[in-house]
């Protein structure tokens, strides 16, 4: 079982930027792809980000232009720049990656509040 330890969370304004990183705690065979989500109080889980390992990208609309996910193809990290960040982007965010082996490992999610 890998797990995966996320960085980079905390407290920040409003228009400031954060980065989050997401890195395995073992060995990860035959990255697929790499994926950001969050979760706000009361709400469901949704998905933010994903990187494939070909680098192709995909982003939620809320956060098309705002965010950026990257990998270290090297590490198997995975990355998640956030610039300009409102309110509503306060969740904790979670790191998921899928590959051949494991075939998938979550994160314990990082908190990030953005105050106005």
């Amino acid at each position: 079982q890998v797990q995966l330890v996320e960085s980079g969370g905390g407290l920040v304004q409003t228009g400031q930027s954060l980065r989050l990183s997401c890195a395995p705690s073992g060995r990860i065979l035959g990255f697929i792809a790499g994926a950001w989500y969050r979760q706000a109080p009361g709400k469901q889980r949704e998905l933010v980000a994903t990187i494939t390992s070909g680098g192709s990208t995909n982003y939620a609309d809320s956060v098309k232009g705002r965010f950026t996910i990257s990998r270290d193809n090297a590490k198997n990290t995975v990355y998640l720049q956030m610039n300009s960040v409102k309110p509503e982007d306060t969740a904790v965010y979670y790191c998921n990656l899928r590959a051949a082996l494991p075939a998938s490992s979550w994160g314990q999610g990082t908190q990030v509040t953005v105050s106005s």
